[in-house]
């Protein structure tokens, strides 16, 4: 059944909120032009891009899925989940085939990839440049993650008996038993591998701003699209992108001039040269960040004397023994503070808005931000203060 509508009050209605010659789109048309010289950075899931403005050349930067080193290292870090997927899906149906079939699987693929690690490849072919000088350290771990996940999986196919959260915890995670031999909690090799990621990451998300001329005090920052779980990375505290650009900037862009546009269209750069396809996404990324900034600005002329927004500082809780639950991140106060990265893993998993990936970036940013982006100078927790056991 069709709703009756006042064609002349509708009309009302268009005249300034609906169609590409109302009122609202001809301020952010106006708005957009007026400035067409100001840096525009859009970050996506995958890639960041700098539009200079004036109609000059951008510039792209790509950081996850084509980085080197980052599926390997993810491969290593996703050993714990799997293992506690094995627990949860045997606690749900213990006679089921498929956490067997699955955890033959994974011990096949974790062989496998013990069999392929060595200095060798990290140092001449992973070849990632913020992790040099720390090629023997990085191998040592993989081959002690590798080798304790095989023993787990050997263990609990042998007797299913021992896959309760309670034996993959303290053998395994906190390697606090005997039962595998575990000299170094799983719980480091983790923080660990998402630790380096950031490192990486952010080094080079970092030196390729530097290089770039950018007044960050008028930049402007869209970041859109998805951003890891559909749920996730929608304020700037979860949101690891977001914390590399502002580090990057060396705290220098306000904060208002970044906007977080879940909903927006997102693009992927296919080739990096191709600055003709990567102009086409200029125009209508402009169009989204003053369209939002066209409404802001509309406050101060309608209600001046009122309280305005201000972005708020945060300070992140610290945790402590009596700590039981948090609704935000706690802050890190060292590269061994790993009750409270370890806490950082449980909450990214249990809060839907973290990025999974982003339990200790953050730490890498600020760590690179004040040791002058070098990454040999940064402390690597659960790697540089740990000697991992070669052939377990």
């Amino acid at each position: 059944m069709a709703v009756f509508q006042s064609p002349e009050l509708v009309s009302l209605f268009a005249t300034y909120t609906a169609g590409p010659s109302s009122i609202g789109a001809n301020l952010t048309q106006m708005a957009t032009a007026a400035g067409a010289g100001s840096s525009l950075i859009v970050a996506t899931g995958t890639d960041m891009a700098l539009f200079p403005g004036n109609g000059l050349a951008p510039s792209v930067q790509s950081f996850r899925l084509s980085t080197r080193g980052f599926k390997e290292l993810a491969g290593v870090s996703h050993l714990g989940p799997a293992l506690a997927s094995l627990v949860n899906m045997h606690a749900i149906d213990a006679s089921s085939a498929l956490w067997r079939s699955d955890a033959e699987r994974l011990l096949h693929a974790a062989q496998g990839a013990r069999r392929a690690n060595s200095e060798e490849l990290w140092r001449d072919q992973i070849a990632v440049e913020a992790y040099r000088g720390r090629e023997a350290a990085i191998a040592a771990m993989i081959d002690y993650a590798c080798g304790i996940s095989i023993r787990y999986l050997q263990a609990v196919l042998a007797d299913e008996s021992l896959l309760t959260p309670e034996f993959l915890r303290n053998e395994f995670l906190e390697a606090r038993g005997s039962a595998l031999g575990a000299a170094v909690p799983f719980n480091a090799v983790m923080i660990s591998t998402f630790f380096l990621t950031g490192l990486d990451i952010t080094y080079r998300v970092t030196r390729w701003f530097k290089e770039q001329a950018i007044d960050w005090t008028r930049a402007m920052v869209l970041v859109c699209g998805k951003q890891g779980r559909p749920t996730s990375g929608v304020t700037w505290t979860s949101n690891s992108i977001c914390q590399m650009i502002l580090g990057a900037s060396n705290l220098q862009l306000p904060l208002e001039r970044m906007y977080i546009a879940p909903h927006a269209p997102s693009f992927t750069v296919v080739d990096p040269d191709d600055l003709d396809a990567i102009r086409e996404f200029e125009k209508p990324m402009r169009a989204i960040w003053f369209y939002t900034r066209a409404i802001s600005d509309l406050a101060p002329t309608m209600f001046e004397g009122y309280p305005r927004y201000a972005p708020g500082a945060y300070a992140a809780p610290e945790i402590d023994d009596n700590t039981t639950v948090l609704a935000e991140m706690p802050r890190i106060l060292g590269p061994n503070d790993m009750r409270t990265m370890t806490t950082r893993m449980r909450l990214v998993m249990e809060d839907p808005r973290q990025l999974l990936s982003g339990c200790v970036t953050d730490y890498a940013v600020e760590q690179l931000r004040l040791n002058g982006n070098r990454p040999q100078e940064v402390v690597v927790p659960g790697l540089d203060d740990v000697a991992y056991p070669f052939g377990v």
